[in-house]
């Protein structure tokens, strides 16, 4: 058994309550205890871990994500590396690096030839250069070995635990920390201070379980509204290739469908200069230990695997954040929308909090042959207060009533050294989604990629990410064009333009509207020491024009 602490702590000229100060001075001596810490990993592969996770979130420009679970799974990956010669095709995709052509072609070769000798042996395959290769070293290995049977009682016993402490602290104040109290609604009655506290253990990807609090600065601790010490608590379990148990996960989970237009709430590439990862490909459940508060499931969701045939099945009932409008006798009415900052100082922000509750129930069955994979998906909600939007028009179209249902069909297809992939999908409405893109290896230095997706203005989801312009996907049509070509061993050449349209209005778009987005990149890579490249986009869009008066 390991035990590994973690711990980070950014304090500067703070003013502390004597309950903060006691809190504070507990969670630095949990810091200095003389834990052994193990599985220390060379700062390359740190380096490789962010340059990965900023690839694929740099185009997220909505907001800041607090989904860590990538940089998790990555450091799994450092202590635990995935055998390339027995690893299915769940297990690969979880690493984000390959490409579906690249997949497609490893387990062709893998099927062909057999077990791989040498890491450097993944050469011989089409799409893989010394680059790729270099990149993953640290996280895959090769063996002969056959996986010997791993009980409960070994997963139980033989894990790793992880205890994680942060506070972090912004040095200025903001406005609602400068407000006498009582004087405003904005007042933020709590410390300025941000406080993560985790505990995980984890056996390989096949057992993990763990607990986390949270409090977001400016909101109470142990007092106030957070009478029951953390703003925000999260527990799971997940256990992974049990029988013919794929994966059971209890507590907090999310669940991934498709190519994200019914249900996706992983981390997933948009545009980036990985310019051939477009497609959508993880298990379809995941643990969820992150401290984000809104992109996630609670309940308990199964998915169980014969043969070819896998079949998965959730529950779950969460109480979300919403704003809420009362009739005239203070009733609570309806929901306007849905608050996704997880905040809960003011007064209003904890008047939200909760405020709208929902049960969804929700399953996948697929099947999955060397080639083809076919999978039917469905997902419905069910809200104890019905939405209703503002009368703006631009929300005409927008989600309302009190259910909501999201299904479609996923399909697959490789053929020698192309990947073509899709989803149709459509709501208990029959507003209607799709997404089609194919991936060509059109020669060992060259790969393209082709993407178009065409999404009603009426086609409204939730917990969605789908390869779109637009947050979530709704009310857009595009094509998507990219190129990665390697010229020499030490040079690749990266590009994409992306045309679309939004055939209705949109905040603060008072007219259909269209877009183009254009990426360059070219990188010099001459040794592991060296990195060079430079990059060029260049995006245009309509917006509003705002008149000063």
């Amino acid at each position: 058994m390991h035990i590994i602490l973690q711990g980070g702590l950014i304090i500067s000229f703070i003013r502390f309550s004597r309950l903060n100060f006691y809190i504070l001075f507990g969670l630095i001596i949990i810091l200095l205890l003389p834990f052994t810490l193990f599985a220390q990993q060379p700062e390359s592969s740190h380096s490789e871990v962010e340059q990965q996770l900023e690839a694929i979130t740099e185009n997220s420009e909505d907001n800041e994500t607090e989904d860590d679970s990538f940089i998790q799974s990555m450091r799994r990956f450092l202590k635990y590396p995935i055998n390339l010669s027995t690893a299915n095709l769940a297990t690969l995709q979880e690493l984000s690096i390959f490409s579906a052509i690249q997949l497609q072609q490893l387990i062709s070769y893998r099927n062909r030839l057999g077990s791989f000798i040498s890491i450097y042996e993944l050469q011989a395959i089409p799409s893989f250069d010394i680059r790729l290769i270099e990149k993953i070293r640290l996280y895959v290995t090769v063996s002969n070995l056959l996986n010997s049977r791993e009980d409960m009682g070994k997963r139980m016993s033989d894990g790793t635990h992880t205890m994680l402490t942060r506070i972090t602290q912004v040095i200025e104040k903001s406005k609602g920390y400068l407000i006498a109290p009582g004087s405003q609604n904005n007042f933020y009655p709590g410390s300025n201070q941000k406080i993560l506290v985790r505990y995980q253990y984890q056996y390989k990807n096949l057992l993990q379980y763990g607990i986390l609090g949270e409090k977001d600065a400016g909101e109470n601790l142990f007092k106030g509204a957070q009478k029951k010490g953390f703003d925000f608590y999260s527990a799971h379990f997940f256990v992974r290739n049990r029988g013919i148990i794929r994966s059971l996960a209890i507590g907090d989970f999310t669940v991934n469908l498709g190519q994200g237009l019914t249900q996706w709430q992983s981390l997933a590439f948009k545009k980036s200069s990985e310019v051939i990862n477009n497609k959508r490909q993880l298990a379809v459940l995941r643990p969820y230990h992150s401290v984000g508060e809104i992109n996630f499931h609670r309940g308990v969701g199964i998915t169980i695997a014969k043969n070819k045939i896998e079949a998965t099945t959730f529950l779950s009932y969460k109480k979300v954040d919403a704003n809420i409008i009362y009739d005239s006798v203070g009733k609570a009415d309806f929901i306007s929308s849905f608050q996704n900052s997880g905040l809960h100082r003011t007064s209003s922000e904890l008047n939200d909090k909760g405020a709208q509750r929902q049960f969804i129930v929700g399953g996948n069955v697929a099947y999955t042959s060397n080639r083809l994979h076919v999978g039917f998906n469905g997902v419905h909600y069910q809200f104890a207060l019905p939405i209703k939007k503002p009368s703006d028009l631009y929300n005409l179209y927008s989600l309302a009533g009190n259910k909501l249902g999201n299904y479609s069909l996923d399909y697959s297809y490789g053929y020698r050294n192309s990947h073509f992939f899709g989803e149709a999908a459509f709501t208990n409405s029959f507003d209607k989604a799709f997404i089609n893109g194919l991936i060509v290896s059109v020669d060992p230095k060259v790969d393209l990629s082709i993407l178009y997706r065409n999404i009603s203005k009426s086609y409204q989801s939730l917990y969605t990410n789908a390869f779109s312009e637009n947050t979530f996907p709704t009310n857009e049509k595009g094509y998507y064009f990219g190129i990665s070509t390697r010229p020499a061993v030490a040079w690749r050449v990266d590009a994409y333009a992306d045309f679309y349209q939004f055939p209705w209005l949109k905040y603060q778009v008072d007219a259909p509207a269209i877009g183009k987005d254009y990426l360059l990149q070219i990188l010099y890579k001459p040794n592991k020491q060296l990195e060079m490249y430079i990059r060029f986009r260049t995006e245009s869009k309509f917006k509003n024009l705002i008149r000063m008066i």
